[in-house]
């Protein structure tokens, strides 16, 4: 059976599966205990993080994201103007792009962050952990909910983009560079592109896994075909050699070497520096 399933074949139960909780309106959180939490985040997977200071001074993405929580506070009075004017210079001198509209919980760490772009009508649960240039971006010109919605706990690697009205489940990972179209259930990991899901009950998965280790799903698949055409090659040959049992040595000896220098330049591209 396939370790792997594209995104587009997401079943109804798995849909099912990815919580509800994440869309619905949250009451409002206690300021003091939402910066904890996004200053514990950052201590947490940021071993560079020594001391309080270089939090508060000298990490972009919780600049960015203590701005928001205040434009966003102003974007839900209905301020005109300011929230799009204070979130502007915030990407200015942060490199991120958050829009005032957007939902975040608490505990989100933006990691290096730049290049971070957060739509409009996207939702951020608690704890979730953004890599520099995602995108959690639309479409079109849809209008209403058009961003994307991610659960509690999730991980999105650097350069992902995530797009669309779609719902990320809980505990997700998505792998650094991955295109992610659909929606995708709880404890998951995504990767490649378009994005393909490897679930927990068909492979395991190490939640606290480094992006290094994640599975290169296109090179294991090509693998697979790769031996599977090198045991094809080998019957045909055997029944060749039933066949045609008088071979001249120097043909046979020349189509050896040019299957070999074939193989060896496959095996160099998949185990190498081409997948």
């Amino acid at each position: 059976m396939n370790n792997t399933q594209s995104l587009t074949k997401t079943n109804q139960k798995d849909r099912a599966s990815i919580s509800l909780d994440n869309i619905q309106p949250r009451p409002p959180a206690n300021p003091i205990e939402v910066a904890i939490a996004d200053w514990q985040i950052i201590k947490r997977h940021d071993p560079a993080a020594r001391n309080w200071l270089e939090i508060l001074f000298c990490y972009p993405g919780f600049q960015a994201i203590s701005c928001h929580r205040f434009v966003h506070w102003l974007h839900s009075l209905g301020v005109p103007f300011f929230p799009r004017f204070i979130g502007s210079l915030s990407r200015f001198f942060t490199g991120i792009d958050i829009h005032p509209g957007a939902t975040i919980g608490k505990g989100v760490f933006i990691d290096h962050g730049a290049g971070v772009v957060i739509g409009e009508t996207a939702i951020l649960g608690d704890g979730v952990v953004i890599y520099q240039g995602v995108t959690l971006g639309g479409t079109g010109k849809e209008t209403g909910k058009r961003h994307p919605t991610l659960g509690n706990n999730v991980l999105v690697g650097a350069g992902a983009k995530i797009l669309g009205n779609i719902n990320i489940g809980d505990r997700v990972r998505i792998g650094a560079g991955s295109v992610v179209l659909r929606d995708i259930p709880s404890d998951c990991t995504v990767v490649g592109i378009p994005g393909r899901v490897i679930r927990n009950g068909t492979r395991s998965i190490d939640t606290s896994q480094n992006q290094e280790n994640l599975p290169d799903v296109e090179a294991e698949v090509i693998s697979k075909l790769f031996d599977r055409i090198k045991s094809l090659e080998q019957q045909v040959q055997s029944l060749n050699a039933q066949l045609n049992p008088v071979i001249e040595g120097e043909i046979e000896t020349a189509s050896i070497q040019d299957v070999t220098e074939t193989d060896k330049a496959i095996e160099d591209f998949l185990y190498g520096a081409g997948i």
